[in-house]
């Protein structure tokens, strides 16, 4: 299979449709092996039938579009960090405000990228980040003057940005996701999960009841306990002991409000899917004074920061959470695809290491020829500083995460 060049991904930029990527996967415990979705509020599994093969199967959401792009920018974020590519990152740094267990959290990890309340909340050089040179770029951006974006914060344009926090609110830059991706569990049948333990102190129901203290702890001693309405305050609702999760609980396989509880799936397969789309690139101008033709460069440097990011994401491997490991099904080797515009495909082949040196040619061309590009080996383009009123509301909300912790 034919390597990916910066000359086919020129050629492709320039007039192809997409590049793809479809995969199947399988459980890391074989074929038939359990697996477990995300799930949603209420616990529930997005459950939706597709069409797969020709056949409406029903199927299961394994990792979501918003949670794929995390995980690509994270492989990202992680290679530049290791100096293997160099790209612009926007960081906010919460251990210079006496946060070190926060860190620096950058525009690769922030939820809404560089339109995120985070970084709007932050400082440069003693500037409001929006009021800033920096910090108003995203004022004045738009698919037709993206050039200032392209510098500050690429991924913004790869992995898409809404600025509707910002002064211009609904109005504020808005910028589709150029790179899509996910993966289902394909014909799927629901499992059940059973509850129990059985407690090696033997400790009986009858044992109780336990009453509350005032430290947050509890007692058998209904003299020691806490007070509440002249009487002392049972432990939890009934002072069982399983409210200090003490005891044996019952073999079951319905929770509290008796329902089952949801226990994974089985599949036939899981599908892997990653859709870069080329027409949605092209719809970017790079405006930059006195110069011209400068809109194919920074395409292929953002074609090439996806497909960067993706193939690092999949070199990670697939544990997508606990009981959620896949691995790759041998039987049906995946490929990488240029799909062009009349709909034939051209497969190829792309690492890792190769992917990262298309990035570094394609950025070296693109700024030889005049576009910025805020890059700093292994660190932050951009340094900001968290507000006072920011660093004190994380101080606040972490003290009373701690006192919640030590009260339960």
């Amino acid at each position: 299979m034919t390597n990916l060049t910066i000359e086919m991904l020129n050629s492709a930029v320039r007039s192809a449709a997409a590049i793809r990527l479809r995969r199947r996967l399988q459980p890391a415990g074989g074929q038939g092996d359990k697996v477990f979705p995300a799930t949603y509020e209420g616990g529930q599994y997005a459950l939706e039938d597709r069409v797969v093969d020709g056949k409406r199967v029903p199927c299961v959401l394994l990792d979501s579009v918003q949670s794929q792009a995390n995980r690509m920018e994270l492989a990202l974020l992680a290679a530049h960090r290791a100096g293997q590519i160099t790209i612009p990152v926007v960081g906010v740094d919460f251990a210079s405000q006496g946060l070190p267990e926060v860190g620096t959290v950058t525009s690769l990890e922030a939820p809404h990228r560089l339109a995120d309340a985070i970084l709007r909340d932050s400082m440069l050089n003693g500037l409001k980040f929006r009021d800033s040179a920096e910090g108003k770029s995203l004022n004045t951006a738009s698919v037709s003057n993206a050039a200032e974006l392209f510098a500050l914060c690429p991924t913004a344009l790869v992995f898409g940005v809404w600025d509707s926090t910002g002064p211009r609110g609904g109005l504020g830059a808005k910028f589709q996701r150029a790179l899509v991706g996910e993966m289902i569990a394909v014909d799927i049948a629901s499992g059940v999960k059973p509850a129990s333990r059985l407690d090696p102190l033997g400790i009986q129901l009858a044992a109780g009841p336990l009453y509350e203290t005032k430290d947050g702890g509890w007692t058998l001693d209904e003299k020691a306990a806490a007070m509440e309405k002249g009487k002392a305050k049972k432990l939890g609702k009934e002072g069982k002991p399983s409210e200090a999760n003490h005891g044996n609980v019952t073999p079951s396989l319905k929770n509290e409000k008796g329902q089952l509880h949801h226990g994974g799936v089985t599949m036939t397969h899981a599908l892997q899917s990653m859709v870069l789309s080329l027409p949605a690139l092209r719809r970017l101008s790079f405006p930059v004074s006195g110069k011209t033709g400068l809109d194919q460069d920074a395409r292929t440097v953002l074609a090439a920061l996806g497909l960067c990011g993706a193939v690092l994401a999949v070199e990670q491997g697939a544990d997508l959470r606990s009981r959620c490991l896949l691995v790759p099904d041998t039987d049906h080797p995946a490929a990488w695809e240029i799909i062009a515009a009349d709909g034939s495909v051209t497969p190829f082949a792309l690492s890792g290491s190769a992917a990262c040196d298309l990035l570094t040619q394609a950025v070296t061309t693109a700024t030889k020829n005049g576009l910025p590009w805020t890059a700093t080996p292994k660190g932050n383009g951009v340094t900001l500083q968290p507000s006072p009123g920011l660093a004190a509301l994380v101080k606040k909300s972490r003290d009373l995460a701690m006192q919640t912790a030590s009260e339960e």
